[in-house]
């Protein structure tokens, strides 16, 4: 007999992976100090954005010493323009294991034409850390997006490295504890983990990877975009709000309010809770039925903030087909919006439960994948 549909319903049924949710309090008339229709060069607007760099490094922890600049074409600008400014000087290692990583890969391999060292894993997995040689230059994703994995902490990075270290985070950043010291190039964007608005992109650089751009040419031409530095030294302005084009201050609005939000739960601290919370909401779920699965099979390494799932029921024909039914039936009911896997990934599901997603909407929706799954089931 097919299953009632459940009683409770998420209260927002927002789990996408990117752009995720808005913070919980959101509301547009919050963004109404927006300085809209005014130059961002002029004094308010430079001091929201510099507004925004320093509200990163107090919630995040970021170092005294470490630059934060916003970059044009969100996370993705911010890791190309990292590449493309820094790579070329030594060797290379990229490590990939997932679509965003493998995309670095093709970008270093394919545009810049470098001799990389590439190590991979399939989707669930992660690359072999330990074998990784620190005299190159290492760049890798913090947290695979459209996998579930992370790397379980930054351990595996020696503090003497002689190479960079480049890392998208992405999805790790206000959700996950990053090891400042080990990261030499980090990026993110807004739309993730506090979801802000897209579009806007967060550089982040320790001394060495400053070290590095005012040392070395690369041998391609840099488009305005990335460039910067200006006769051999760091474009200082950029870390100081002066943007290298121009920002949307309605999106720097929408960013300082989620981060006035990470501050009331806790700063970094609260919403790691928040995420994890989340992800054992699922957690719970999963152990409970026999028929569903994380994606990862190491918990060490499972992601909590793009938790993916898979279906395990032999009976199931086709996977793909199957998991898309799935998700259009929950969209249809308005319970969980854009919940399917990855286009790239295994087929299944993927739960956004970074920190700005309620437990008790999680919670809830659990049981509306098992009344979508035996329905599926039932129809088959």
């Amino acid at each position: 007999m097919a299953m009632h549909q459940p009683a409770t319903r998420p209260a927002n049924p927002r789990f996408s992976s990117g752009p995720c949710a808005k913070t919980p309090t959101f509301e547009l008339n919050k963004l109404a100090d927006a300085p809209l229709g005014r130059s961002h060069r002029a004094a308010i607007g430079k001091a929201k954005l510099k507004a925004a760099i320093e509200g990163t490094r107090e919630v995040l922890g970021i170092p005294a010493n470490y630059k934060i600049g916003i970059v044009p074409a969100s996370d993705t600008g911010a890791v190309e323009m990292a590449m493309w400014s820094m790579l070329g000087a030594r060797g290379v290692e990229m490590l990939a294991w997932e679509s965003f990583g493998a995309g670095w890969v093709t970008d270093v391999v394919k545009q810049l034409s470098l001799d990389a060292v590439v190590k991979t894993a399939e989707y669930g997995q992660i690359a072999d850390l330990a074998s990784v040689d620190f005299t190159n230059d290492v760049v890798f994703t913090w947290n695979g997006t459209t996998s579930g994995v992370r790397v379980p902490n930054g351990d595996w990075i020696p503090a003497d490295r002689e190479g960079l270290t480049i890392c998208d985070a992405t999805s790790a950043a206000f959700a996950q504890d990053l090891a400042w010291d080990k990261l030499d190039v980090t990026t993110f964007s807004w739309q993730k983990v506090l979801g802000g608005e897209a579009a806007h992109g967060m550089l982040i650089l320790s001394p060495r990877a400053v070290e590095r751009l005012e040392s070395y040419t690369p041998a391609w031409p840099l488009p305005k975009i990335f460039r910067l530095t200006k006769g051999g030294k760091l474009i200082e302005g950029i870390f100081e709000g002066a943007t290298i084009n121009t920002p949307s201050m309605l999106a720097v609005e929408d960013y300082l309010v989620a981060l006035d939000w990470a501050r009331s739960v806790g700063g970094l601290k609260g919403l790691v809770a928040r995420a994890d919370a989340n992800t054992k909401a699922v957690a719970d779920f999963v152990e409970l039925h026999d028929w569903i699965d994380f994606l990862p099979h190491d918990p060490a390494i499972m992601s909590n903030t793009s938790v993916c799932l898979k279906f395990t029921d032999p009976r199931i024909k086709d996977g793909a087909a199957f998991a898309k039914a799935v998700a259009k039936r929950l969209d249809d009911e308005g319970v969980a919006f854009d919940i399917g896997a990855y286009r790239d990934a295994p087929p299944g599901l993927r739960i956004w439960c970074g920190g700005t997603v309620e437990t008790a909407d999680v919670q809830a929706l659990m049981p509306w994948i098992e009344w979508a799954y035996q329905a599926e089931i039932a129809a088959q």
